[in-house]
């Protein structure tokens, strides 16, 4: 597809943006839109989804048979079997008359299934014989009937963890996921957000005949640095709030009038829980976590080690400075020297920390050698120094410490910049982060991190 032909289904099904992923999931479902496969849609509340049904749906040849949207979510686990595909007079209280379910009036259409890990056991099963066979029974009855009816799911959730859980079929799930596309957040949409937000006050200043909203440049790098857990719902949401409560202003939004209407991101403390959780463990994803921990804090002690080489530099150039130095010499003193990077292909951190006695003090200081050049997939290339001295007893003090938000924070930005600079592979990412692959799906979901 042309990117005409994407800025067509754009303005058609009123999708706002240009970012490079979005117009990839766009011409996807442009695509995909020709055939009978089933769609798995992914991404978070609020990214879209739904709209992405619609552009399958109206560009097939089924586009003149009915689209129903079901939220799986929403309907009480004993009377979803009946919703979807129906039931006979008499086959449970209350069924007064015989009703058709979804699969049946939708015959020759399109059915979008909304957040469909919510979907109970037992209805998955009666889901995967309608896409295997096109044959379902209604509830109470025991004539098979057939169905001409293309499916279209959509999750926020990873179906591959509700698997190992038991929450989800795992045939379900391949059968499902026959073309996945991946809808981006809105944190990743870039310059996006400031056109949605123009969209969303603008509209908003029409309908209500106010003068629109304008941002100052401050307030607009803090709308754009703002990570939008609620997406494209929740900007709409704060876009027309500005507008209503701030109309009065005669003049552009400044950051600090924004700021009041962003809510405050309160992250958890889960590092040191994690650290807790891991060491020590026999239990290899466990071990492979420590290490990346590790890897946290060799960072943060490279950057404290070059604020050290700064100060020193600084003073250094003045007679009381010279002074200072020297009065402090043991601080300075303990400044180590750069070192290069991992060797090839080898991502154990523990293999680069020195021999610990019982004492958990260092008993011989590890190679000074330089390393060849970098693993074909590799991240770390800049935790390089400041690790010749971390034990384990370190590791342990500091993370008792007030650092475990920071911790955090860093251990977060390292899983994101491995999944960027491996283009989206978490196969990948996991090699160069040292982990096993399990243990990054559990670290995107706990950090709520959807993949760039």
């Amino acid at each position: 597809m042309n990117n005409q032909e994407i800025q067509s289904v754009k303005q058609r099904f009123g999708i706002i943006g240009n970012a490079p992923a979005l117009n990839y999931a766009i011409n996807v479902a442009m695509q995909v839109s020709a055939t009978d496969l089933t769609v798995l849609i992914t991404g978070e509340s609020g990214s879209g989804k739904e709209s992405f049904s619609k552009i399958i749906h109206s560009l097939s040849a089924r586009k003149h048979g009915q689209f129903i949207a079901i939220n799986c979510g929403a309907i009480p686990e004993g009377t979803i079997d009946s919703e979807l595909f129906g039931h006979e007079k008499g086959s449970f209280t209350g069924a007064v008359d015989s009703r058709k379910g979804y699969f049946e009036t939708t015959n020759g259409g399109t059915i979008f299934l909304d957040e469909i890990g919510e979907m109970p056991l037992g209805t998955q099963a009666r889901l995967l014989r309608v896409l295997e066979n096109g044959e379902f029974i209604r509830v109470g009855s025991s004539k098979t009937q057939k169905t001409d009816v293309r499916v279209v799911a959509a999750t926020n959730v990873n179906l591959m963890d509700a698997v190992d859980k038991g929450k989800f079929r795992e045939d379900l799930y391949y059968r499902l996921n026959t073309v996945p596309i991946y809808v981006p957040p809105l944190r990743e949409r870039g310059t996006d957000i400031e056109l949605l937000f123009r969209k969303f006050t603008t509209d908003f200043a029409e309908r209500y005949r106010i003068k629109p909203l304008q941002l100052t440049e401050t307030a607009r790098q803090l709308l754009m640095s703002y990570p939008f857990p609620g997406n494209i719902r929740q900007l709409k949401n704060i876009a027309e709030q500005v507008s209503i409560l701030e109309s009065e202003q005669n003049k552009p939004i400044e950051a600090d009038t924004l700021a009041k209407y962003l809510p405050q991101q309160q992250p958890t403390n889960r590092t040191l829980a994690l650290f807790s959780q891991s060491h020590g463990s026999a239990n290899g994803e466990n071990f492979s976590e420590r290490e990346l921990l590790y890897k946290v804090l060799f960072d943060m002690r490279r950057d404290v080690n070059d604020l050290k080489k700064l100060v020193r530099d600084v003073l250094g150039n003045e007679q009381d400075g010279r002074q200072i130095l020297n009065n402090h010499k043991d601080l300075f003193d303990s400044i180590q020297p750069d070192s290069d990077h991992y060797p090839q292909g080898d991502t154990n951190v523990t293999r680069f920390l020195p021999a610990i006695n019982g004492s958990g003090r260092s008993e011989t200081p590890p190679p000074s050698e330089t390393y060849g050049s970098h693993p074909p997939v590799q991240i770390f290339d800049d935790v390089d120094q400041d690790i010749n001295d971390v034990t384990v007893e370190d590791v342990t003090h500091e993370t008792e410490e007030d650092d475990s938000l920071s911790l955090e924070r860093q251990e977060k930005e390292m899983i994101l910049k491995a999944l960027r600079r491996n283009n989206n592979k978490r196969k990948y990412a996991a090699q160069a982060l040292g982990i096993s692959e399990r243990t990054l799906y559990r670290k995107i979901k706990q950090y709520e991190i959807d993949e760039e």
